[in-house]
């Protein structure tokens, strides 16, 4: 036995009437919510202070090998680069709380790198000096030839140019 409520328009009281007021008091929490919500989001997003989103300047540098330089003479050229670009990110970027630098060193071909820079803007404050807050790279002088002038750098192969015959046929 089935029975086919499609026209009641509330299956609890069969009444016309109670229906159509049960309808509306559906429909009223769901524009009394979108209407208060709304509002309030508005009133709070104004007047509360926006969430500032710092991050971590990344700067990766890298410095050629003069010739006759030592390893140590590198190492304070790379210290001092890495030192500007700590202070050059920290001036430049207001949201920047961190700095994060890598400076690599190209010698004969070869390019490793030779100290990394990792620093907060109150660490850098406090005591602005490279040599406190840098890692070295032990391999770095091996993988850069310091230890021993490579016999044969690696050579640059000329570029050849052709010039266009003026042959017509």
């Amino acid at each position: 036995m089935t029975r086919n409520v499609a026209y009641q328009l509330s299956s609890i009281i069969p009444c016309l009437f109670i229906s159509q007021i049960a309808k509306k008091i559906r429909r009223f929490p769901l524009i009394l919510l979108l209407f208060s919500t709304v509002p309030a989001w508005i009133v709070v997003e104004t007047i509360t202070p926006q969430i500032v989103r710092a991050y971590t300047a990344r700067v990766d540098l890298i410095i050629d090998r003069l010739p006759d330089e030592n390893y140590e003479t590198t190492l304070h050229r790379a210290e001092a680069t890495a030192r500007a670009a700590a202070q050059r990110s920290f001036d430049q970027d207001i949201l920047a709380t961190d700095v994060s630098i890598i400076v690599s060193v190209q010698s004969y071909g070869a390019i490793a790198p030779i100290l990394s820079l990792e620093v907060s803007r109150p660490q850098w404050r406090s005591r602005p000096d490279a040599q406190r807050w840098a890692t070295y790279f032990k391999m770095a002088r091996s993988l850069l030839f310091f230890e021993k002038t490579p016999t044969n750098p690696v050579p640059v192969a000329p570029i050849n140019t052709v010039a266009p015959s003026d042959v017509t046929p």
